[in-house]
């Protein structure tokens, strides 16, 4: 039996463990448990999700999957949060996120030196936990697989899945859920959309993010201290 843990914290995107938790769940052998901190509700784009895991009490798990999201700095800025966050890695077989979730990792120290995906709009603040920034929909580094922006967990989890019960296990999933993308238009990602669309989506998301990168940065110089 194989047990992945999957820290929530208010506004995590929720496809972003959402996903991989359907992926996961199709393997008989592998328990998926959804934490939070004092297993409190958590909320996601007006979503709630409850009848949560305490965080704290899981002792330990073999793979720790940590989601992103707009709420990932203030996550980052929970101490219980990253304290329960480090704990786990320290005994995990595999240490992976999805999307932003990777800049908790890198705030909980397990990045250095490490190549890392992240969802494009964060993926350049990654260095500053001292990460190795690497665009791909999922990157390995040794045990620590870090999955792109919100859509890649799924990607992720076939890949979390071939690694844990081999590439067949992985393409039943697949067809089970018949993943097969087939995006009517070709702007998933910052290097193909168009111009107009980047530029529109990047003003949003600038909005939406606020002083992020100020923040993520007061995160990263605390932790070399």
């Amino acid at each position: 039996m194989t047990t992945v843990v999957i820290p929530v914290y208010n506004e995590v995107t929720q496809l972003d463990f959402t996903a991989p938790h359907q992926f996961l769940t199709m393997i008989p052998d592998i328990t998926v448990i959804v934490a939070s901190i004092g297993a409190t509700p958590v909320t996601s784009h007006g979503l709630s999700f409850a009848r949560l895991a305490d965080l704290e009490t899981i002792g330990s798990c073999d793979v720790l999957c940590v989601p992103g999201g707009l709420g990932c700095i203030d996550a980052m800025e929970d101490t219980r949060f990253m304290s329960a966050v480090r704990r786990l890695a320290s005994t995990a077989t595999y240490v992976t996120s999805v999307c932003s979730g990777s800049l908790i990792l890198g705030a909980a120290g397990l990045l250095k030196g490490r190549r890392a995906s992240s969802h494009w709009a964060w993926l350049d603040m990654l260095p500053a936990f001292g990460a190795i920034p690497e665009k791909a929909r999922v990157v390995r580094d040794g045990n620590i697989l870090t999955g792109g922006g919100v859509t890649a967990g799924a990607d992720f989890a076939l890949m979390l899945i071939a690694e844990l019960r081999g590439e067949d296990a992985a393409q039943c999933v697949q067809l089970a859920l018949e993943y097969a993308p087939a995006p009517p238009f070709q702007s998933g990602d910052a290097d193909t959309a168009p111009a107009h669309i980047r530029y529109a989506v990047i003003e949003q998301m600038g909005k939406m993010m606020g002083d992020t990168r100020r923040r993520v940065e007061s995160v990263a110089s605390r932790a070399h201290q």
